[in-house]
């Protein structure tokens, strides 16, 4: 498939998904920059659900970048227990909002440079928060469901997020970047399984070059 088929397939399929998810964004609970940015932060190899589950009482307890930057290490981890790598991420948190209330007078950084600069930071976090946090595209947010579904659907052939980034920014126009990341997501949670796709309720069953093949 060449790179206009490829780009009006994108097309097609984002249109269709569209149709299904029709209000896309994170699902992760947050109020403010601060708050996605932690969020995010937990999501990682975790599940929005389990992350939602703690942050409500977690934001409370500690509601700016001051209150994580002075918390007790131990009992930061304590509240992130039931979270994958809680205490290396109480650790990250801990380090961002000392940054953040130091260098940055307490607020979230709107740039990809200066974002990628926090601990445990890489480019998905970073544009998850530039993007749901601020309104600013600068890339598209690569998770274990955008590369799996990116690679089942043709768009990519690569397995390191940063090259399907960049392939599928080089496909879809800039207005559709955070539309990409947030339907891929979405239909990755709800029916484009890891395990046994659902292919059969799939409403990309009759484009989808992997579907039944899985």
């Amino acid at each position: 498939m060449n790179d206009i088929k490829t780009a009006k397939m994108l097309y097609l399929v984002l249109e269709r998904l569209k149709t299904q998810y029709p209000s896309a964004k994170t699902e992760l609970l947050h109020q403010n920059p601060l708050e996605l940015l932690i969020a995010t932060v937990l999501s990682a190899q975790a599940t929005d659900v389990s992350v939602n589950k703690i942050t409500p009482s977690l934001f409370k307890k500690y509601p700016t970048a001051k209150d994580f930057a002075n918390a007790d290490i131990s009992e930061l981890q304590e509240n992130l227990k039931t979270i994958n790598f809680y205490k290396t991420k109480a650790s990250n948190i801990k380090k961002i909002c000392t940054i953040l209330e130091f260098e940055f007078h307490s607020n979230v950084p709107n740039t990809m440079e200066l974002l990628v600069k926090l601990p445990g930071v890489a480019r998905k976090t970073a544009n998850i928060v530039l993007s749901e946090g601020y309104g600013i595209i600068d890339g598209i947010a690569v998770d274990t469901h955008v590369t799996r579904l990116s690679n089942r659907l043709g768009f990519t052939t690569n397995k390191d997020p940063k090259k399907i980034e960049q392939d599928l920014m080089k496909l879809a126009q800039k207005t559709e970047w955070r539309n990409v990341s947030n339907l891929l997501i979405l239909h990755g949670r709800a029916i484009c399984f890891a395990k046994s796709p659902n292919c059969k309720d799939c409403l990309l069953n009759d484009v989808c070059p992997s579907a039944f093949k899985i």
